[in-house]
């Protein structure tokens, strides 16, 4: 399959992207994946992208496109890949498809993962990640609590909350999400690629992408 996934923070991107790569090999890819592997590759590409990201500058979008082209040219996505929180606005999402075009790779569609806001602010207040570096496994007070005296189950580190992830920090990214990423919404309904999909159980919402492709 070859998708892009949408969605605000908390809707379960990388959940439902995990459950589409075991489904069939596809590749999931993300931004800061992709930036971090170039740079620690020490490629050129990756080598310019760390002088910005240094000095706490966001990439340009012309770079992060050259990083994203050199990726989707990478024999694993020959199986497929899954786009997961890219392109984040609308100069993003129009290189993209002009990147798509001159790679002669067409998207089976772009899926929109919707989620009520009282689900999200739940989920991610809930949510405590392994302050381990190295480890960073994901938990969940309710759903997927850690050690009874808060450690990470999988390396004993222990786990914490986010700064991003309080409820004014929340609410101040999904204002962000709603005013610069929504709009990707109405370009590629314009584009006849959009799929919208209910995000409350990410096994079910995986189980309606594949049964749409």
């Amino acid at each position: 399959m070859k998708i892009i996934l949408l969605g605000a923070p908390g809707a379960g991107k990388g959940t439902v992207a995990k459950g589409l790569t075991d489904f069939d090999g596809s590749v999931q890819i993300s931004t800061g994946d992709i930036l971090r592997a170039a740079v620690k590759e020490g490629t050129e590409l990756g080598r310019e992208a760390k002088g910005y990201m240094d000095t706490g500058d966001l990439v340009p979008d012309d770079l992060i496109m050259k990083i994203m082209e050199a990726r989707l040219r990478e024999p694993d996505c020959g199986k497929g890949f899954i786009l997961d929180g890219f392109p984040r606005t609308i100069p993003q999402a129009e290189a993209l498809k002009k990147l798509l075009e001159k790679l002669k790779i067409k998207l089976d569609f772009v899926v929109n993962l919707e989620v009520p806001r009282e689900i999200i602010l739940d989920r991610l207040t809930t949510r405590r990640t392994c302050a381990n570096p190295d480890c960073q496994e994901i938990y969940n007070v309710k759903s997927k609590p850690p050690t009874a005296d808060g450690k990470c189950m999988k390396c004993g580190s222990p786990v914490v909350q986010r700064s991003d992830e309080t409820e004014e920090a929340i609410l101040n990214r999904l204002e962000t999400y709603n005013r610069k990423t929504q709009p990707l919404i109405g370009f590629y309904e314009k584009e006849g690629q959009l799929r919208s999909f209910p995000s409350i159980s990410s096994k079910e919402t995986v189980g309606k992408i594949i049964s749409s492709l």
